[in-house]
Protein backbone atom coordinates (compact mmCIF):
# COMPACT_ATOMS: atom_id res chain seq x y z
CA UNK A 1 0.00 0.00 0.00
CA UNK A 2 1.35 3.42 -1.27
CA UNK A 3 0.61 6.36 1.20
CA UNK A 4 0.08 10.09 0.04
CA UNK A 5 -0.52 12.76 2.75
CA UNK A 6 -1.82 10.86 5.48
CA UNK A 7 -3.50 8.54 2.83
CA UNK A 8 -3.64 4.84 1.98
CA UNK A 9 -4.23 3.72 -1.11
CA UNK A 10 -4.38 0.00 -1.81
CA UNK A 11 -5.71 -2.08 -5.42
CA UNK A 12 -8.89 -0.95 -5.65
CA UNK A 13 -9.37 1.17 -2.64
CA UNK A 14 -8.33 4.65 -1.64
CA UNK A 15 -9.08 5.52 2.86
CA UNK A 16 -8.04 7.05 5.86
CA UNK A 17 -9.27 4.72 8.67
CA UNK A 18 -7.99 6.13 12.09
CA UNK A 19 -9.51 4.38 15.40
CA UNK A 20 -8.48 5.76 18.79
CA UNK A 21 -7.74 2.71 21.12
CA UNK A 22 -7.15 3.21 24.96
CA UNK A 23 -6.43 0.25 26.89
CA UNK A 24 -6.57 -0.02 30.73
CA UNK A 25 -4.79 -2.30 33.12
CA UNK A 26 -6.46 -4.67 35.41
CA UNK A 27 -8.38 -2.94 37.80
CA UNK A 28 -6.78 0.43 36.79
CA UNK A 29 -3.39 -0.55 38.94
CA UNK A 30 -0.83 1.56 38.31
CA UNK A 31 1.83 -0.37 36.34
CA UNK A 32 3.49 1.78 34.25
CA UNK A 33 6.96 3.76 34.00
CA UNK A 34 8.64 5.31 31.31
CA UNK A 35 10.54 1.80 30.59
CA UNK A 36 7.39 0.25 30.20
CA UNK A 37 5.76 2.64 28.09
CA UNK A 38 8.87 2.72 25.80
CA UNK A 39 8.77 -0.83 25.56
CA UNK A 40 5.20 -0.50 24.91
CA UNK A 41 5.53 1.41 22.19
CA UNK A 42 8.04 -0.83 20.28
CA UNK A 43 5.72 -4.54 20.91
CA UNK A 44 2.96 -2.36 19.71
CA UNK A 45 4.39 -0.66 16.67
CA UNK A 46 5.32 -4.08 15.61
CA UNK A 47 2.13 -5.53 16.17
CA UNK A 48 0.87 -2.89 13.98
CA UNK A 49 2.97 -3.63 10.96
CA UNK A 50 2.04 -7.31 11.18
CA UNK A 51 -1.61 -6.29 10.69
CA UNK A 52 -0.19 -3.38 7.77
CA UNK A 53 -1.63 -0.91 10.46
CA UNK A 54 0.10 2.38 11.12
CA UNK A 55 1.07 3.39 14.74
CA UNK A 56 0.60 6.92 14.20
CA UNK A 57 0.50 8.66 18.27
CA UNK A 58 1.09 6.02 21.61
CA UNK A 59 1.29 7.14 24.72
CA UNK A 60 -0.10 6.31 28.58
CA UNK A 61 0.45 7.06 32.08
CA UNK A 62 0.70 4.34 34.95
CA UNK A 63 -2.67 2.43 34.57
CA UNK A 64 -3.49 3.49 30.84
CA UNK A 65 -2.63 3.77 27.36
CA UNK A 66 -3.92 5.76 24.26
CA UNK A 67 -3.03 4.40 20.64
CA UNK A 68 -3.74 6.33 17.16
CA UNK A 69 -4.01 3.86 14.50
CA UNK A 70 -4.39 3.92 10.62
CA UNK A 71 -5.98 1.12 9.38
CA UNK A 72 -6.88 -0.64 6.48
CA UNK A 73 -10.62 -2.06 5.81
CA UNK A 74 -9.32 -5.72 5.49
CA UNK A 75 -8.30 -5.30 9.41
CA UNK A 76 -10.60 -6.30 11.67
CA UNK A 77 -10.20 -3.94 14.75
CA UNK A 78 -11.44 -6.38 17.53
CA UNK A 79 -8.51 -8.90 16.13
CA UNK A 80 -6.10 -5.78 15.60
CA UNK A 81 -7.22 -5.43 20.03
CA UNK A 82 -6.65 -8.58 20.92
CA UNK A 83 -3.16 -9.08 19.09
CA UNK A 84 -1.97 -5.68 20.66
CA UNK A 85 -3.23 -7.10 24.23
CA UNK A 86 -2.22 -10.15 24.19
CA UNK A 87 1.16 -9.77 22.29
CA UNK A 88 2.35 -6.83 25.15
CA UNK A 89 1.10 -8.50 28.03
CA UNK A 90 3.12 -11.81 26.96
CA UNK A 91 5.72 -9.84 25.94
CA UNK A 92 6.27 -7.36 29.19
CA UNK A 93 5.80 -10.33 31.74
CA UNK A 94 8.69 -12.44 30.17
CA UNK A 95 10.78 -8.64 30.19
CA UNK A 96 10.06 -7.46 33.35
CA UNK A 97 9.36 -10.07 35.90
CA UNK A 98 9.43 -7.49 38.64
CA UNK A 99 5.64 -6.76 37.02
CA UNK A 100 4.04 -10.37 37.73
CA UNK A 101 2.66 -8.77 40.95
CA UNK A 102 0.06 -6.88 38.29
CA UNK A 103 -0.76 -9.90 36.63
CA UNK A 104 -3.45 -11.28 39.34
CA UNK A 105 -4.92 -14.42 38.66
CA UNK A 106 -5.74 -15.19 35.12
CA UNK A 107 -2.02 -13.75 34.49
CA UNK A 108 -3.33 -10.79 32.35
CA UNK A 109 -2.25 -7.58 32.28
CA UNK A 110 -4.98 -5.80 30.44
CA UNK A 111 -8.56 -5.68 31.93
CA UNK A 112 -10.76 -7.03 29.19
CA UNK A 113 -12.79 -4.20 27.87
CA UNK A 114 -11.01 -1.05 25.93
CA UNK A 115 -12.59 1.90 23.89
CA UNK A 116 -12.31 2.50 20.60
CA UNK A 117 -13.58 5.18 18.54
CA UNK A 118 -13.00 6.56 14.87
CA UNK A 119 -11.79 9.80 14.32
CA UNK A 120 -11.09 12.04 11.03
CA UNK A 121 -10.41 15.38 9.70
CA UNK A 122 -9.34 17.71 11.61
CA UNK A 123 -9.90 16.39 15.13
CA UNK A 124 -7.15 14.40 14.10
CA UNK A 125 -4.67 16.39 15.15
CA UNK A 126 -6.68 17.35 18.20
CA UNK A 127 -6.50 13.99 19.09
CA UNK A 128 -2.53 13.32 18.49
CA UNK A 129 -2.37 16.63 20.81
CA UNK A 130 -4.47 14.85 23.75
CA UNK A 131 -2.29 11.73 23.59
CA UNK A 132 0.91 13.58 23.11
CA UNK A 133 0.02 15.54 26.33
CA UNK A 134 -0.46 12.48 28.47
CA UNK A 135 0.84 12.41 32.23
CA UNK A 136 3.61 10.22 31.50
CA UNK A 137 5.54 9.03 34.54
CA UNK A 138 9.01 9.36 34.81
Amino acid sequence: MAEIEGIRSGRHCVLAMHAHLVFVTKVRHRVFDDRHLTRLEEIMRAVCADFETELVEFNGEAEHVHLLVNFPPKVALSKLVNSLKGVSSRRLRQEFPDLARHYYQANKLWSASYFAGSVDGPPLTVLRQYIQQQNRPG
